[in-house]
């Protein structure tokens, strides 16, 4: 038997509508707390059998077609509040790394990199999100989590040791709010960066299909230092390029014609395809190249039943 929470506690949850690309089983339970409190107490009282996976919104992530054997926690609109106090934003972790972005600048502190980062702070704080040679891991100050065992704690940002797209944030812990220290900028200023920043990203990246953002790690993302002192020819798109797999298809799965590392659901893919050609990807660009891409989509879960 599970805790009775406050919030809404759901079995057999269909994940694939939780998700950017739209695919993927049930999780055994979907839990929503009504707060951190009650996110903390049923932690707490779960037999720690029982796997827990906490889910953002999904953009960055590949849920197998037979479903996630977990309490899957998504955090709501109690987890979204943000604010800034001096130089410091404090964001909850359900909270979209847009948002940040837009309410730190119009108080005139710059966290614009966040703008064009799908998904929310949760993730950003755990998979060290980066855009425009910034990185979550040059102004996260502090975080505040739930452990497994259910308590509130406060760490330092040097606790996670971030790093290029990792962290070490501990098993089964969840995010739920992070203070970054933003340097100053002129609201206006910022605005127009990161106008520009969008249309940069729409002019160059399938933004109106269904995707998880980028699929692979740039090959330089082997460095400790997560900079973005990446060389042209070691971006993933143009190794894939020379691979010749832009534009390559499987099911209802292909990589992107305008973004050749963007793994895309055209319409009625399953995860197995949108899996399976990115591990063809990886192949050919180790054949073509010797070069070994690493997954930055994360994928979870059971492949379907037989």
């Amino acid at each position: 038997m599970l805790p009775t929470p406050r919030g809404a506690l759901t079995p057999d949850r269909r994940l694939a509508d939780l998700t950017w690309l739209r695919v993927g089983g049930a999780a055994d339970w979907l839990f929503q707390p009504a707060d951190e409190a009650d996110l903390a107490a049923f932690l707490a009282a779960l037999d720690p059998a029982v796997a827990v996976f906490p889910m953002g919104v999904g953009s960055n992530l590949i849920v197998r077609d037979g479903g996630l054997r977990a309490v899957v926690i998504r955090l709501g609109r109690a987890f979204s509040d943000i604010r800034v106090e001096g130089e410091r934003v404090i964001a909850g972790a359900a909270a979209l790394d847009a948002h940040v972005a837009r309410k730190a600048a119009e108080a005139g502190r710059d966290l614009a990199f966040l703008r064009t980062i799908p998904g929310s702070i949760g993730g950003a704080v755990r998979m060290n999100a980066g855009c425009y040679g910034h990185y979550v891991s040059d102004f996260l100050e502090e975080f505040r989590i739930v452990t497994r065992q259910g308590r509130i704690e406060t760490r330092p940002a040097a606790a996670l040791n971030l790093r290029y797209r990792q962290s070490d944030l501990p098993e089964g812990a969840v995010v739920i709010e992070a203070t970054f220290r933003a340097p100053q900028g002129d609201p206006v200023v910022l605005a127009a960066r990161m106008e520009e920043q969008v249309a940069k990203r729409d002019a160059s990246q399938p933004t109106k299909e269904r995707s998880a953002g980028s699929t692979f790690r740039n090959p330089v993302g082997h460095s400790s230092t997560g900079r973005a002192d990446d060389t042209h020819e070691l971006k993933a798109w143009k190794v894939i390029d020379d691979a010749g797999m832009r534009g390559a298809r499987r099911g209802g799965a292909q990589m992107s014609g305008m973004h050749s590392n963007f793994l895309i659901n055209t319409g009625g893919a399953t995860a197995a395809d949108l899996e399976e050609l990115g591990e063809e990807v990886r192949k050919s660009v180790f054949q073509h190249s010797g070069i070994t891409l690493e997954w930055e989509i994360m994928r979870v879960g059971e492949p379907a039943a037989e």
